[in-house]
């Protein structure tokens, strides 16, 4: 470079060529400051951006371009004024040389100012990366504080969850303790109780035998001592428990923290992962979401959380389960990945408690509150011997497995053509009804095939077995559990008998049903204020009482003499029969002259009428006048051994319903 800037003139003085070495050495040390920055610059390395602007240039490089420009022009002035100085010290023969060097020096300035200006663009291009790693950074110091807030309350809202599960769980295995407790001690004071009872009877009987013993009348004595002995005898014959009536230890079983294990595992977050899932939210059921043996089950997600699979837990509902670990019901689980699932393998007619968990790559959610699902409940079962008809109306009864789950039933019914008795096609329901019983209004004349389901949230049962009715006639069954204990019934139920043996007392046992005095039953007519028909075949060798009575008629009275029955007697005397009509103990002064064999009585609720008549002669024998508040029943009593054979289901004759004296 010094060649650019020195003039040797062997012919000039020492002197200048001094000052001009001098002043041309200082410009080109400028000159190789300024050119050998960039290399300067790029030897410097950068760590990671964090190095600041200080550690990349000396403190005392300009780190404006205006300062790098003004430097440039403070070094062209010099550099003239050492030409300048060096033309007025030189010859007039070195001139061309001088300027010469000075345009060689012009191009070299332009190249060092070409220099300066590139690598001012790369500081400044150094300088906006800086600038913008240090938002990146800024931005990421925002997000880690917030993380760290979130991740805060998340811990505090599990942690306060946690708690809450905890003092559930104790509160419950508390009360269950106190409840266990409560058992023994009763059991244990029940026990001491009778330890003391049977500590004063002996006592007592000690005390009697000693005043027996010290008698000084043997009269008195031998008349004492025999009922003595034989009370302690007795006394020393009744077995006395004296094992504990209860365990001392308690049989509590542990209580269930799974849900609790959840919700810890749920806090192990790891770091720089998204969060565990919330709790998801099970869906409550939905009308015809179950079949007798499935559920369909749907939940929700109300986050943005992502979720790889869920967990569905499900265990049966026990009814009057005991607090015990073995009869505590097993807790399935299935693993899914959408937001429904159908869970198979079911009891028919059974609830289920049901509840769900959500699980990522953080951890697994808390569990969800628990549900109530129901299966469909299994078919009804009708009880055709509770079922009666009348002609314009049939009583249905049936039975349901397990009532808990079903919310109503469904009647259907369906008319038969008579002639083929194939269906007419259309089927009509009775829906919403609440108990297992259903009057039906049907047609007279006509025969119906009649079925039952059991409804309840799931859906539908499938139908009962189905049953033909007729309402032809009037059809009823006895009422067992209102005959006498001496009254026997026929299996088909249409047959009553009254035998002469006599039955023990433990075969006497009644309660407020059963008629007492009269050996007597009620039939179970149906509820409808309509025409009643039916038959009775007797023996004129035994004595009977048949007739209607209110279902609340006295069960201790004979039937007729009261004022909530109506019947007609028949009694055998010496010399003839004789036939009473009674009611209230009344009866009007009739003969009948022909014993009847099978007596027909006709039930007219809108005449206010009962009517009985001799079916072999088609003969009227009375009829009772009497508007009835209330539903009567057919009533069927023996005065002497014998049976009655009742016959309904049949068409009433033309003539029982005409007007009669």
């Amino acid at each position: 470079m010094l060649h650019m800037f020195l003039t040797f003139d062997p012919c000039g003085p020492a002197s200048s060529i001094s000052v001009t070495a001098s002043a041309c050495v200082a410009a080109a040390a400028r000159a190789a400051f300024f050119f050998f920055l960039p290399a300067m610059v790029a030897s410097k390395r950068i760590y990671s951006g964090f190095v600041a602007y200080d550690d990349v240039l000396p403190q005392s490089l300009p780190m404006d371009l205006y300062e790098i420009r003004r430097a440039r022009l403070d070094v062209i002035a010099e550099e003239a004024e050492l030409q300048e100085l060096n033309r007025d010290m030189s010859s007039p023969q070195q001139s061309a040389g001088a300027n010469e060097a000075a345009r060689d020096d012009v191009l070299h300035n332009a190249r060092i100012e070409s220099d300066i200006d590139g690598t001012g663009n790369q500081l400044q291009e150094k300088v906006a990366e800086m600038e913008n790693f240090a938002g990146h950074l800024e931005e990421i110091f925002l997000t880690v504080e917030e993380n760290f807030g979130r991740r805060e309350q998340h811990l505090e809202h599990h942690y306060t969850d946690v708690l809450q599960a905890i003092s559930q769980r104790y509160d419950q295995r508390a009360a269950r303790l106190e409840t266990e407790k409560k058992g023994k001690l009763e059991a244990l004071y029940a026990q001491l109780l009778a330890c003391g009872h049977a500590l004063d009877a002996s006592k007592e009987l000690i005390e009697e035998a000693k005043e027996v013993y010290r008698s000084q009348d043997d009269r008195l004595f031998l008349q004492a001592v025999v009922p003595t002995i034989k009370r302690i005898e007795e006394f020393a014959k009744e077995e006395r428990d004296l094992t504990l009536a209860t365990s001392l230890d308690f049989q509590t079983p542990p209580a269930d923290l799974s849900d609790v294990k959840s919700m810890m595992d749920s806090i192990n977050v790891v770091p720089g992962c998204p969060a565990a899932p919330s709790a998801p939210v099970i869906n409550p059921q939905t009308a015809n979401s179950a079949t007798q043996t499935s559920l369909r089950v749907r939940w929700s997600l109300f986050s943005d959380d992502t979720v790889e699979f869920y967990e569905l837990y499900y265990r049966p509902v026990l009814q009057d389960a005991p607090a015990d670990s073995t009869a505590a019901p097993h807790v399935s689980k299935l693993k899914v990945r959408e937001t429904h699932c159908t869970v198979r393998a079911l009891l028919p007619g059974a609830q289920y408690e049901l509840w769900v968990t959500a699980t990522n790559t953080t951890g697994i959610s808390p569990a969800s509150e628990k549900a109530l699902y129901m299966t469909v409940p299994s078919p009804p079962v009708i009880k055709q011997r509770e079922c009666c008809i009348c002609p314009e109306a049939a009583l249905i009864r049936w039975e349901s497995g397990n009532p808990d789950p079903v919310d109503s039933y469904t009647v259907e019914f369906t008319e038969l053509f008579a002639p083929t008795g194939t269906e007419k096609g259309v089927t009509e329901s009775v829906v919403a009804v609440p108990t297992c019983q259903c009057l039906i209004r049907l047609q007279a004349g006509q025969h119906y095939l009649i079925s039952v389901r059991a409804v309840n949230i799931g859906g539908s049962s499938d139908t009962s077995e189905v049953i033909s009715i007729s309402t032809s006639g009037t059809f009823f069954y006895l009422l067992e559990d209102t005959a006498h204990p001496c009254l026997s019934i026929s299996e088909d139920g249409f047959t009553i008998f009254y035998g002469d043996e006599e039955l023990p007392i433990s075969a006497m046992a009644l309660d407020d049903n059963n008629f007492t005095r009269c050996v007597a039953v009620l039939g179970d007519l149906t509820p409808v204020r309509a025409r009643h028909y039916w038959e009775v075949e007797v023996d004129d060798r035994t004595e009977f009482r048949i007739g209607v009575a209110y279902a609340d008629t006295e069960r201790n009275s004979y039937l007729g003499g009261n004022d909530t029955s109506w019947c007609m007697r028949h009694i055998l005397t010496t010399s003839r029969h004789r036939y009473e009509f009674l009611h209230n103990g009344q009866s009007p002064d009739l003969r009948i002259t022909v014993n009847p064999f099978r007596i027909g009585l006709a039930l007219d609720y809108d005449r206010g009428t009962l009517s009985f008549f001799n079916v072999d002669l088609e003969q009227h024998l009375h009829t009772f006048r009497c508007h009835f508040q209330r539903y009567v029943q057919p009533c069927f009593g023996l005065d002497s051994p014998g049976a009655l054979t009742i016959h309904n289901g049949i068409e009433a004759p033309k003539y029982t319903f005409v007007g009669h004296p």
